[in-house]
């Protein structure tokens, strides 16, 4: 068995671990499936009056916004696990069985990632009700969906890092989630970035956030809005993607480095 072979498959035991805890303690997928919900119903029914989008229907420009949002705060999880099982010493535990070192790693961040489908499923359920709709066919509209869930997993590897890096779950819980804050408030989340000062425009059109919200809104066919000028609005898809793979490229070798660290102490 090939060392990737052999890191997916323990990989994935470590993910069902994870699964089985959540199935033992509800209330972690209970608060993170509440969170989203109210979201989208405070910002489409008490800031949507408020909010006016230029020829553009605002319950369908928040969706893609929200669903990009709760993704990326989904990922904060994975630090707080990483953080729980170094605070009670499972990964010492790990070290002392013959699996690969990666695989605590790989079963954290596919757990988060089948909780965050789990929680846009949810989300678009509650989105349908509020009057959002894919226009654009299943296949764009499958794509979007894949094209989120990817983006949810690369977060997942950033969050990883920070939970390696903290002494206690306290901190990673803190740590996890104040940073994207800014990140996503800063973009075309639940604004036209046109609206934002001149100074910050260049930095929301660019943010990685900004191009998965664009993103989706071409994939799910809710569009008609003006767009920011230069790649970030011509090429939104291909930004996209050249984000999810520049966060792994970076993120996944500085986390298994900082696990082999962290196991180490």
């Amino acid at each position: 068995m090939s060392a990737l072979t052999l890191a997916l498959h323990d990989g994935w035991v470590v993910a069902k671990r994870n699964l089985i805890k959540i199935k033992r303690i509800p209330d972690l997928l209970i608060f993170s499936t509440i969170q989203p919900i109210m979201f989208v119903l405070l910002f489409a029914y008490v800031f949507g009056g408020a909010i006016n989008v230029p020829g553009g229907n605002y319950r369908e420009f928040l969706m893609p916004g929200i669903f990009v949002q709760t993704v990326a705060f989904g990922a904060g999880i994975t630090a707080i696990g990483l953080a729980d099982d170094l605070q009670k010493g499972m990964v010492d535990r790990f070290r002392s069985l013959p699996m690969s070192r990666g695989a605590v790693l790989i079963g954290r961040t596919t757990s988060d990632l089948l909780n965050n489908l789990f929680v846009v499923i949810i989300m678009a359920l509650t989105g349908l009700i509020v009057g959002w709709r894919i226009h654009t066919g299943l296949w764009k509209g499958l794509a979007g969906f894949a094209l989120l869930l990817a983006f949810g997993y690369a977060m997942s590897w950033i969050s990883a890092l920070i939970g390696l890096s903290v002494k206690s779950v306290e901190v990673a819980q803190s740590a996890g989630f104040i940073w994207m804050f800014p990140l996503t408030f800063l973009s075309n989340a639940f604004v036209p970035t046109q609206t934002l000062p001149a100074i910050l425009q260049p930095i929301a059109n660019w943010n990685p956030i900004s191009s998965m919200v664009l993103s989706l809104r071409d994939l799910w066919g809710n569009t008609g809005l003006t767009r920011p000028p230069g790649i970030p609005g011509e090429y939104p898809i291909p930004l996209a993607l050249g984000w999810i793979a520049l966060i792994l490229i970076i993120f996944v070798p500085l986390s298994i480095s900082k696990y082999r660290q962290a196991a180490a102490r």
